[in-house]
């Protein structure tokens, strides 16, 4: 396990870079997939890594809690390499229930992972959907919690849920830049 800290490559008000991915459940996803939504969470991510696995359960809360923003786990990871990454286990957390997101997407490619400079598993993004299309709100971690024994400390601590209120509430996000910690992506060679 290589420790990674997400760095910025999106700016803020910068237009989500457009992918076309297969989800878990056979469809193919693109960014107008999520139009009826009022923001977007894409959180690059995968299945074997002690981090990611730590924030599903946040994750999941987020999914339920707000049905205006849609939750989007995407895994880059080289499933050769790392078989705990493979489309077919994506599929078997989605159905034991858990990963609950409003979907799951396989990058195999890694290109969508590329275009937004995804660094490490989990690395969030949220978008707000305006009359531009989707636009980065904020880039950073999901909550305070930077080990995967941490819990967050509190109402502070649950960062992405006040960025995500921010973004609904049509409010400026004011909250810095604080880099998401985990594995870095198992990028092919």
């Amino acid at each position: 396990m290589a420790l990674e800290e997400s760095t910025q490559e999106l700016e803020r008000g910068e237009q989500a870079p457009d992918f076309e991915l297969p989800g878990t459940d056979d469809e193919q996803y693109s960014l107008s997939d999520f139009e009826g939504y009022e923001a977007l969470l894409l959180v690059f991510t995968c299945n074997h890594c002690p981090y990611a696995k730590a924030k599903m359960d946040a994750l999941n809360a987020i999914a339920a809690d707000y049905e205006e923003v849609a939750v989007v786990g995407i895994n880059p990871n080289d499933a050769e390499e790392y078989p705990g990454d493979s489309f077919e286990r994506m599929r078997e957390l989605v159905s034991e229930g858990t990963i609950a997101y409003d979907a799951y997407l396989r990058d195999e490619s890694q290109t969508v992972a590329r275009a937004y400079g995804a660094t490490c598993t989990p690395d969030p993004f949220l978008f707000s959907n305006t009359d531009a299309g989707f636009t980065l709100a904020y880039h950073g971690r999901l909550d305070d919690a930077m080990s995967p024994d941490e819990d967050p400390s509190g109402e502070p601590g649950f960062e992405m849920r006040a960025v995500s209120d921010a973004v609904l509430a049509d409010e400026p996000v004011e909250t810095a830049f604080r880099p998401s910690r985990g594995c870095s992506i198992k990028w092919k060679e």
